[in-house]
């Protein structure tokens, strides 16, 4: 009896199942990414994102010892807005749950929608700063002329001081930029270059 013959067609619709499947994959992959990366930045505080978390005991915080925290506010490139905090800095006792407003303003003639955008500098610092509520999570659609004041509140971790790297720090900035934006996504890509391409726009 002659030995089967192998059948080079079945081996080749294998290897494109394979292949089919790994790129359905990988396409998977990618989609998550974004979404995981973002839950992993608020989680740890990486490339100076803002921990999310709940406020500390008020005997967590240290009356002997503050951070200075400056605001910085930027509006995207094509966004009619005007947008400013209500302080540029604040003295936060380390540990102290500290709330500060900001104002924005739709100065076109259109309503818009706007997103936020945000990070902290120095980069090591994102870890330590912890926000317990923030404008930056919601669309924000403003009418012509219209005028909204948001709050953050936050802390700065008293665990700052453990970390060899941060220890000497005694001031940090949190920097605000705010895209026009669809469905709660900035319709820009320019994000990553937030820094470098917002306008700042004072009152």
């Amino acid at each position: 009896m002659a030995a089967p013959q192998p059948n080079p067609g079945r081996g080749a619709n294998r290897t494109a199942l394979a292949c089919a499947g790994l790129a359905v994959g990988m396409v998977g992959l990618a989609f998550a990414s974004v979404p995981l990366y973002d839950a992993f930045c608020k989680a740890t505080g990486y490339d100076g994102t803002p921990r999310q978390g709940p406020a500390l005991a008020a005997s967590a915080a240290r009356a002997d010892d503050s951070m200075v925290v400056h605001f910085d506010t930027n509006v995207a490139p094509g966004l009619s807005w005007k947008f400013a905090p209500e302080t540029n800095s604040v003295e936060a006792k380390l540990g102290e749950t500290k709330t500060v407003f900001f104002r924005i303003q739709n100065t076109g003639t259109k309503p818009s929608s706007a997103v936020a955008t945000f990070n902290v500098q120095p980069g090591l610092m994102g870890g330590y700063f912890v926000k317990i509520a923030c404008f930056c999570f919601n669309e924000q659609t403003l009418q012509p002329g219209e005028t909204l004041d948001v709050p953050v509140v936050f802390y700065v971790d008293p665990a700052v001081r453990d970390d060899s790297n941060t220890a000497h720090f005694t001031e940090m900035t949190l920097s605000y930029t705010y895209f026009a934006a669809k469905n709660g996504q900035p319709v820009t890509a320019a994000v990553a270059n937030s820094a470098a391409t917002g306008a700042k726009r004072d009152f």
